[in-house]
């Protein structure tokens, strides 16, 4: 069970960092009278998705292969709903002033479930990454991260700009799968492709930049307590 694992603490800390969000978010419908932003939750509930599936693999990589047939279903599962747990830093074209409440505060809340969401994906990525590392050389594991980075990136564009998610996989995979070959075979005619993919992957890159080296200066660091 998740409380006799060593990353207990992370996902308490986590679940409570959620709680604020909802907290944020019900005293706005206090004030306002209004659930304008309540799909911010929906986004959030869906940036746990990834984790959830992340978790489960590296629990069943511990006894298994990951070639073995579960194993890949659940890497595939985690990937396709990977980017779910960035797109809410997309939502940010939604922040305005609505005069119902200040901007600051509407500010607060979207930075709220932002952080939460993008926490969630970054957390389902160092644990597959640690799981790499053990099977695989330092630059592989990166090129691995660098790869699933930019797969991700460019699926916020197909979410943002052309409205896809991950359950159109399943459900609408014809249309899905013309959408993206008509970006990869005819990039220059989709200028927009380029421009979201590359500031996504520039920005979630250097983001778990940080947030590898911290874990591994927090790891190697001995406890003063």
């Amino acid at each position: 069970m998740l409380k006799n694992t060593a990353h207990a603490g992370v996902l308490k800390a986590l679940l409570i960092s959620n709680l604020v969000s909802v907290v944020l978010f019900a005293l706005r419908v206090l004030v306002t009278q209004d659930t304008r932003y309540l799909f911010l939750f929906w986004n959030l509930l869906l940036a746990w998705i990834p984790l959830f599936w992340a978790w489960l693999l590296q629990k069943h990589l511990k006894t298994h292969a990951w070639r073995e047939p579960l194993c890949v279903v659940l890497t595939l599962l985690w990937l396709a709903f990977l980017p779910n747990s960035f797109y809410l830093m997309s939502d940010l074209v939604h922040l305005q002033n609505t005069g119902e409440i200040g901007l600051l505060f509407d500010s607060v809340l979207f930075l709220s479930c932002i952080w939460n969401g993008a926490i969630a994906g970054f957390l389902s990525m160092y644990w597959l990454h640690k799981a790499v590392l053990r099977r695989r050389s330092p630059r592989r594991a990166a090129v691995a991260v660098g790869v699933v980075l930019l797969l991700t990136s460019f699926a916020i564009y197909l979410g943002r700009n052309l409205r896809w998610n991950s359950w159109d996989i399943l459900a609408n995979p014809a249309a899905l799968l013309f959408d993206v070959s008509d970006r990869l075979v005819s990039p220059l005619a989709h200028p927009q492709v380029f421009l979201t993919t590359s500031t996504y992957f520039i920005l979630l890159s250097s983001m778990y930049l940080v947030i590898w080296n911290l874990a591994g200066a927090l790891q190697r660091e001995q406890p003063r307590l």
